[in-house]
């Protein structure tokens, strides 16, 4: 009954009252409802995001603030129902500012798009919401330029750089993560800092149409949690949401019918500046979120890591041990994301370390040939993960080449070999150590990003 439901669903909407939005300021939970309709009936859905309590209650221009910043991510929390039968409509709550309404579009179809284009659903590129008429009234402006910074934290190798950037540079930062697991609750430990966390619960009705056959795929969860972190610094009174996107974020992995397909879409440039635009315009936050780390890439950053050790024996950046159900996993070894910052740390660190903080030598496991291969672009395109650049992966097997302690790796032989000559002379050239491209990092925070050419020492 309920897959029949799904495959007959013309309408994606947010439901009354007040467009299916609710918040306790009591317990920080706040009730997002959604509708899928159709001639068969219509399914409901209600995710529920618990926010951290500040230790004072908040004014009446605070909650103003946040009711903009929850309208915003209500929209946008929404992909994770709508995948689940891709409708040709997508009909909006209320009306909507033009900064708005190009930041939901966006989200819908570019961060869509791998879904789309692994469903070969070319419809969703074009999804177009339906906006009721109406005004849409002013917020009032919230100068958030000197509050502490909020930065989020993955346990990863590039959040850690960001949080150590910001202390060094005098900013006092706040970790902040959603549904932490015992991996980030280690790296916040390790960081000596207090952190911040919020809770998101996806309705459980979703997992049920998922086991059950529905539609399913990627979609932007770094435009939701981003929008989470928003909420919380404006109910906390902190200063702007920092990321730590780097620019590969912004290199596609394909084109599909004329559309670029990009895995890392709302970790890109452009998903930060329409997330910024529409929190100036629709909520008033005059500096709410950037990325620090955006002109920087992958290899850049995996060299200043290395001047860092204190997390060593924490530090993540596989998405595959998050699911393995073991607080002692921290890297598979076996997905793109582990090959590829394996090879990016490599370079800049004894064999011995890198070894020790991934537990393996994948360098030296001839099974992991293949996947290096499509890292380095040559038997497939970039894969469909958090990975960096073609030419980032030749530079830093260039580097690696150069260094007598993997001369015996069989993997790193293999490699050397399999590269084109037009490929080493690209290394050669390349500008991966010089920051560049388009960013947003506000001026008062370049002091934190030129720092980062001097790498972070504990």
């Amino acid at each position: 009954m309920l897959n029949g439901q799904l495959r007959t669903a013309e309408t994606f909407s947010f439901p009354a009252p007040a467009g299916g939005r609710r918040i306790d300021l009591a317990t920080g939970t706040v009730s997002l409802d959604y509708a899928l309709t159709g001639p068969d009936g219509e399914l409901r859905f209600t995710e529920v995001i618990t926010l951290p309590l500040p230790p004072e209650a908040p004014t009446p221009a605070t909650l103003a603030t946040l009711d903009r910043v929850l309208e915003l991510l209500h929209l946008v929390a929404g992909v994770s129902y709508y995948k689940t039968a891709a409708p040709r409509r997508l009909v909006l709550p209320a009306p909507l500012g033009s900064a708005a309404v190009e930041l939901v579009t966006a989200v819908y179809t570019h961060g869509l798009a791998e879904y789309a284009y692994r469903n070969d659903l070319p419809h969703v590129l074009e999804l177009v919401p339906e906006v009721p008429a109406g005004e849409v009234a002013d917020p009032a402006p919230v100068d958030d330029r000197d509050g502490r910074p909020l930065s989020a934290v993955g346990g990863g190798k590039d959040s850690i750089v960001s949080l150590e950037a910001l202390r060094r540079a005098g900013f006092d930062p706040v970790p902040f993560s959603v549904n932490p697991n015992p991996v980030i609750g280690s790296v916040n430990e390790a960081s000596g800092l207090t952190a911040l966390a919020a809770r998101r619960r996806i309705d459980p009705l979703l997992f049920e149409l998922n086991a059950a056959g529905a539609r399913n795929g990627h979609i932007p969860v770094t435009a939701i949690n981003s929008l989470i972190a928003v909420a919380t610094a404006v109910l906390h009174g902190l200063g702007p949401v920092v990321m730590s996107n780097e620019r590969s974020a912004s290199d596609p992995n394909l084109s599909w019918h004329g559309f670029e397909i990009n895995h890392q879409w709302s970790k890109g440039v452009v998903a930060e500046g329409l997330l910024r635009d529409a929190l100036r315009a629709h909520a008033g936050l005059v500096e709410p979120y950037f990325s620090l780390l955006r002109p920087l890439s992958e290899l850049h950053i995996a060299r200043l890591f290395a001047g860092i050790t204190r997390y060593d024996d924490v530090v993540t950046s596989c998405n595959a041990a998050f699911k393995l159900h073991d607080p002692t996993a921290r890297w598979c070894g076996h997905c793109p994301k582990c090959r590829f910052v394996f090879l990016a740390m490599a370079p800049f660190m004894p064999r011995e370390r890198v070894v020790r903080i991934f537990g393996s030598d994948l360098l030296a496991d001839p099974e992991q040939l293949p996947g290096y291969l499509e890292l380095l672009g040559i038997d497939a395109h970039k894969p469909f993960e958090c990975v960096g650049e073609v030419e980032e992966s030749v530079v830093a097997l260039r580097l690696l080449t150069e260094r007598p302690e993997w001369n015996d790796a069989p993997v790193v032989r293999a490699l050397a070999a399999a590269v084109p000559a037009a490929g080493w002379a690209a290394a050669a050239e390349s500008d991966v150590f010089t920051p560049g491209g388009p960013h947003h990092v506000p001026a008062a925070y370049a002091k934190a990003l030129t720092d980062l050419a001097v790498p972070a020492t504990d």
